[in-house]
């Protein structure tokens, strides 16, 4: 992302289901932050960096709760992650989990992550391109606990940050304390998650019971265990679509996980009539079919888990593919795919 980016935010559905779920108001909420009180019916909208800010700090204020965030985590726990935060679940370890969000704010947020590895640290920041000043107590916390527990969710493990740094002051609370685990400094010259380096190549498992029970039923079905009587291509698209939301994969990573070598893969799937790339486009076309036909992945969503790197080259491909834009498909085809 380049400071040229443009001040543009996109509010996933997700996000005013927790806000409903915590007893707010959405026209309420917009109301105190002075946005458009009907923002919340059309998640295709954008906003500001100020305005996003803006809204944070309405919460906030309208609640006055200091506890706010761990409730707008848990009530999004509760409604079911969006379709990215699931798919990073899926990636190979936590390092890749981070690097799937990071990918998606691109497509989302004038945000950026940053991780800055030294020792055995890995330093956690975040830049707002066009930020207004300094970002809201609340999102901050928010932000920092979905990564802690996307680490938790994908290894399994209770995992702990070594620290937290906060650049605003005041002490850390009984709650924070409870869920991070780890000390919690204010007053620093910047806002900071640092966690273990040799955490973020802990390994996701993939499928677990806790996993499982979040998926969304379009990813659930898209990436599914593999049938018993499945072609070796049918696997290889498997594993791509588990991979595709960190980028294009390539043959020897698809190897590794199918537990063969790059050789073998090749071969076998020449036997079969097919050939790496145009695996790697069915299974992009297969999930992104899946994705459109639901309503759980907005359009830059969908862009974001097939490994593109920007919603315009998802546009030119899905032309390509089907002669119309992903809008215009999913509403010929909403619900209708297998």
């Amino acid at each position: 992302m380049t400071p040229s980016s443009p001040d543009k935010c996109r509010l996933q559905q997700s996000f005013w289901d927790a806000i409903d779920r915590i007893g707010l108001r959405p026209t309420a909420l917009l109301r105190h932050a002075r946005l458009p009180v009907t923002l919340h019916l059309d998640t295709q909208q954008h906003i500001t960096t100020a305005q996003f800010f803006a809204l944070w700090t309405a919460m906030e204020e309208l609640t006055g709760d200091p506890h706010l965030w761990l409730k707008f985590v848990r009530a999004t726990e509760a409604i079911g992650h969006q379709p990215m935060f699931v798919a990073a679940c899926y990636a190979s370890d936590y390092r890749d989990g981070l690097g799937r969000i990071a990918r998606f704010k691109h497509f989302t947020m004038p945000e950026r992550f940053e991780v800055d590895e030294r020792h055995d640290e890995a330093r956690i920041t975040k830049t707002w391109l066009h930020s207004p000043g300094p970002e809201p107590a609340m999102s901050v916390d928010v932000s920092f606990a979905f990564l802690v527990s996307l680490g938790r969710r994908g290894t399994g493990k209770r995992l702990a940050p070594l620290r937290i740094e906060l650049s605003r002051e005041g002490t850390a609370s009984e709650v924070q304390g409870e869920f991070f685990e780890c000390p919690i400094h204010f007053g620093t010259a910047s806002d900071a998650l640092i966690m273990r380096s040799s955490d973020l190549d802990r390994p996701f498992p993939g499928h677990n019971a806790e996993l499982i029970e979040i998926l969304t039923p379009a990813l659930d079905e898209a990436l599914g265990r593999f049938q018993p009587k499945c072609s070796y291509s049918d696997r290889v698209k498997t594993v791509l679509k588990r991979r595709l939301a960190s980028g294009r994969p390539d043959i020897s990573a698809v190897a590794r996980d199918l537990g063969t070598s790059e050789r073998t893969l090749q071969r076998r799937i020449t036997e079969e009539g097919s050939n790496f790339r145009s695996l790697v486009q069915a299974a992009r076309q297969e999930l992104g079919h899946k994705l459109l036909s639901g309503d759980d992945a907005d359009v830059a969503e969908v862009a974001c888990l097939l490994g593109f790197q920007d919603v315009t080259s998802f546009y030119r491909a899905f032309r390509g593919w089907e002669g119309v834009t992903p809008q215009t498909w999913r509403r010929e085809n909403a619900l209708a795919v297998p």
